[in-house]
């Protein structure tokens, strides 16, 4: 159903965006989602046919010109920030692709059923848990959840987003941590595999094999499905970079489809500016 304000687009009920996504599983089409940092990406990605777009604190970081991972840091405020490029960049240039907002699940300073009532009214469809916990490990990962800022608070996000109707799209890193978030109505799971390889800030040596990514995709998918068959698998990040790299995941897991940040964006605009700017630069007098 169009916005009943002005006719057309943002926001969508939960079912709507559900209808949608599973139209493009019915054409036998993979389902595309995008990270985007600012208006212009938000814009052009629509115009490439994305399914949806996700807008998060990492996005202004990776296209200021630094790594993705700076969303974790203190940095700034991930949910201010969010809802900042959602108002000002995103939100009023896309038509009609459904927009879901990063939400900093574990933030002890919201009230996060009062800040999802404002993600929802400035007119984001759904959710996504970034940033995420999952992908922080070893003894930081034991402190920040025994001092009250885990992975569980994301889960607890997820399920109040479920509740008053926002689409929930997540990130995991772990069967169990598919387990939770399908507990609580979880509409889709994006198994994250590690920061995306490749480009000027891309990772190298920190991050998996092809393998690793296919077998621990094929087991989030497993666990997430045992719970409810009906969700949605998207696969994300470390070497899942290219179209070709995501045709190698399609066919040898059950993903529906991929989530790409760098992989869309930051990729996009390093090799287009720096191939445009030599071809200018290649002109004589």
């Amino acid at each position: 159903m169009p916005n009943k304000w002005t006719g057309k687009g943002n926001p969508y009920t939960r079912e709507e965006v559900r209808e949608r996504l599973k139209k493009t599983l019915a054409q036998k089409k993979a389902i595309i989602g995008a990270g985007a940092g600012t208006g212009i990406s938000a814009k052009f990605i629509e115009k490439g046919g994305a399914d949806f777009l996700i807008i998060y604190n990492s996005g202004r970081f990776r296209m200021s010109g630094h790594g993705s991972t700076a969303g974790l840091m203190a940095y700034g405020d991930a949910n201010g920030v969010a809802m900042e490029i959602g108002e000002f960049e995103v939100l009023p240039v896309v038509e009609e692709i459904p927009v879901f907002c990063g939400v900093h699940g574990s933030d002890p300073r919201r009230r996060m059923w009062h800040f999802l009532q404002q993600v929802k009214a400035m007119g984001f469809s759904g959710v996504n848990n970034f940033p995420t916990h999952s992908i922080v490990d070893g003894n930081f990962r034991d402190i920040l959840e025994e001092t009250g800022m885990g992975f569980y608070k994301e889960v607890e996000m997820v399920r109040l987003a479920s509740e008053m109707d926002l689409f929930s799209c997540v990130y995991v890193a772990t069967p169990e941590e598919a387990v939770q978030m399908a507990e609580v109505g979880a509409d889709a799971i994006i198994a994250h595999v590690g920061t995306t390889v490749g480009g000027s800030i891309g990772v190298v040596g920190a991050t998996v094999d092809m393998d690793f990514a296919i077998k621990r995709t094929q087991e989030i998918i497993e666990a997430g499905r045992k719970v409810n068959p009906d969700i949605i698998f998207l696969a994300h990040g470390g070497p899942i970079n290219t179209p070709d790299d995501v045709r190698v995941i399609l066919a040898n897991t059950d993903a529906h489809g991929f989530v790409g940040a760098s992989s869309l964006e930051r990729m996009a605009v390093e090799s287009s500016l720096t191939a445009l700017t030599q071809e200018f630069k290649s002109l004589e007098l």
